[in-house]
């Protein structure tokens, strides 16, 4: 039974989609980031509505908290560092656990000398 859950849980599809499940996850965050920290600071700056603004820069900094989503894009880009060392490794530890299953199937036990002598001692005498 636990061979089975290890064969499930180590199935490509299911690996494939816990990636993606965390990629999403943390691209999300950079998103969400982008809409409360840059986008909405700037459509509902109170300056804006004051209209007395002498200077765009001020006006466009004004509330944006730009740290916070490149804390997020810095956070998307560790994630998928560490996802990519760790599945680089499950890949490798699995092509060296596939390298020695084929090694003992692949070696099949050969005839040995005298079971070929028989087989050619009854090859004669059909003849």
């Amino acid at each position: 039974m636990l061979k089975d859950l290890k064969a499930f849980l180590l199935r490509g599809n299911v690996v494939d989609l816990a990636v993606g499940v965390i990629i999403a996850s943390a691209f999300g965050a950079i998103v969400t980031s982008f809409v409360n920290d840059i986008i909405t600071p700037l459509l509902l700056n109170p300056a804006l509505k004051a209209a007395k603004v002498q200077n765009i820069a001020e006006l466009a900094w004004n509330g944006v908290t730009y740290g916070k989503f490149l804390s997020a894009i810095i956070n998307f880009l560790v994630v998928g560092t560490v996802l990519f060392f760790v599945i680089k490794a499950m890949e490798k530890a699995q092509s060296l656990t596939k390298k020695e299953e084929v090694v003992e199937e692949e070696a099949p036990a050969a005839p040995t000398e005298l079971e070929v002598l028989q087989e050619i001692k009854a090859l004669l005498e059909k003849k």
